[in-house]
């Protein structure tokens, strides 16, 4: 019994040890980012199911919702929240439109967090994410993904966002997951599901 103990113990510091990020070489870097952006420059829709955790201090539990986003170039981007409450953002013409549970609303795209992270996304489609002059970008890799990690260089940024980490699967070039690290500690992790380039998109998923 004790043997077993011990070697699940080891297997299991072992498989972290292994999944730890390394950082890319220059080389490395300079080949990722030239894929990416060449294959994202084809992108013109992308549409994913998506499941986000929330993680907060003063919580027990994480918060956990489903939903689906929708991606039109150049810059029209969607988030429905479908499970446990509807709930939906849409970002265009620089404004945030909102519908919670039926009420409607609209705000200039000024949010500090949620806005910092669709403008990523946003340029993930099209390649312009790694020349935005807001963050510093560092090239990490595991086993599985390589990873572009955005720190704010401002400080009135980094009020507000500490960290933005974008996972790309080893030999794909669109995100599947978003780690947001906020000034309080506080994280968001989002995960793609089932994602869709290229194909059609019905208008109502960009209005309200």
């Amino acid at each position: 019994m004790i043997k077993n103990i011990a070697f699940g113990a080891f297997l299991l510091v072992s498989s972290f040890f292994f999944a730890q990020n390394t950082a890319m070489t220059g080389a490395e870097a300079r080949a990722f980012v030239t894929k990416v952006s060449s294959e994202t420059k084809e992108i013109k829709t992308l549409q994913s199911d998506f499941i986000q955790t929330k993680k907060m201090d003063f919580l027990d539990k994480n918060i956990v919702t489903y939903g689906r986003m929708s991606l039109k170039t150049p810059n029209i981007l969607s988030w429905k929240y479908t499970k446990p409450y509807q709930y939906s953002i849409i970002f265009k013409d620089n404004k945030i439109f909102i519908n919670d549970q039926g009420k409607k609303s609209s705000v200039d795209a000024k949010s500090k967090t949620f806005e910092k992270i669709n403008k990523l996304i946003v340029g993930s489609s099209n390649g312009q994410m790694f020349n935005d002059p807001e963050f510093s970008v560092a090239y990490l890799k595991n086993a599985n993904y390589n990873i572009a990690k955005f720190t704010p260089k401002s400080a009135q940024l980094l009020k507000y966002i500490k960290q933005i980490e974008l996972s790309f699967p080893k030999g794909q070039s669109t995100v599947s997951q978003v780690n947001m690290t906020e000034a309080s500690g506080d994280t968001t992790n989002i995960v793609f599901k089932n994602t869709k380039i290229n194909a059609p998109i019905s208008a109502s998923e960009f209005s309200l």
